[in-house]
């Protein structure tokens, strides 16, 4: 079991450890329901009430970053190079927007508009490419769950 990032003063504990390892599991963008349902699998008696306190925990330290997407619930992803999102309203599929496309937004407000951006938080909602197709031929979009979405440049024609 990998040791979880702790800030200063705070304890290592096999209840955190517990949480990381499901985190790192887990994968990105994972909800504190997640967490506890994986956990719980295992250990069926591991109180929700512990993810939480390990989640702040991770985010006071800077192990972790919670994002919003939405209304639905905060989803935690492990800290590093700061990235946005583009969330699909019909599969919940998400999509990482490239870092260069913020700096322009960045770049922009600084030259036409004298605006210094001290922390840029960009969460675009539409609809992906695989839900318009479906929704061309009528069909309802298959909802398979939260997925990271394939990052594809399409040209126009």
């Amino acid at each position: 079991m990998r040791k979880p990032p702790l800030g200063a003063g705070q304890r290592n504990t096999t209840q955190r450890r517990l949480v990381w390892e499901a985190i790192t599991a887990l994968g990105p963008h994972c909800t504190a329901d997640e967490i506890t349902a994986r956990i719980q699998a295992e250990q069926p008696a591991f109180p929700r009430s512990t993810v939480y306190r390990a989640l702040d925990a991770f985010t006071i330290a800077g192990a972790l970053r919670p994002v919003r997407f939405g209304s639905g619930p905060t989803h935690y992803e492990i800290a590093g190079e700061a990235h946005q999102h583009a969330i699909c309203e019909s599969c919940e599929g998400i999509l990482h927007l490239e870092e260069s496309l913020l700096k322009e937004l960045e770049e922009h407000l600084e030259e036409l508009h004298r605006f210094r951006p001290r922390r840029t938080e960009v969460l675009v909602i539409g609809i992906c490419d695989a839900c318009a197709r479906q929704a061309e031929r009528n069909r309802p979009p298959a909802r398979t769950g939260r997925r990271t979405l394939e990052h594809v440049h399409h040209r126009s024609h």
